[in-house]
């Protein structure tokens, strides 16, 4: 099982990033598939999921409106997209999978059953 996340980088406040996801070695159209994020001495927290079919979506107030999760089922692949960046969504970004459900309400992160190794947003002027 593999998840690789791709699409970090530094960018200016207000800026956007788009962040993928590969994965491969599992069924992923049977997974729902999330976004955490943790920064230095913080700890980790939920951005936001899609469900397997990519009907329901959930996302954290803190990212709300800003963000969109997506996915291309045909290349297993997982998006993030990120607009109007600020300075405190600055953190490693994580890529995870689970069996749950996402139906617009969080999984929590014990839930998910594969994570990425993370790629690093860092949103400074």
């Amino acid at each position: 099982v593999q998840l690789v996340e791709s699409g970090g980088g530094l960018v200016q406040p207000g800026g956007s990033l788009r962040l993928s996801c590969a994965a491969s070695g599992f069924t992923y159209t049977t997974y729902s598939m999330g976004w955490f994020r943790q920064a230095p001495g913080k700890e980790r927290e939920g951005v936001s999921c899609i469900s397997y079919s990519g009907i329901s979506t959930y996302y954290a107030d803190s990212v709300k409106g800003r963000f969109t999760i997506s996915r291309d089922n045909a290349k297993n692949t997982l998006y993030l997209q990120m607009n109007s960046l600020k300075p405190e969504d600055t953190a490693t970004y994580y890529c995870a999978a689970t069996l749950a459900y996402c139906d617009g309400e969080y999984v929590e992160a014990a839930q998910y059953n594969y994570w990425g190794q993370g790629t690093q947003v860092t949103v400074s002027s």
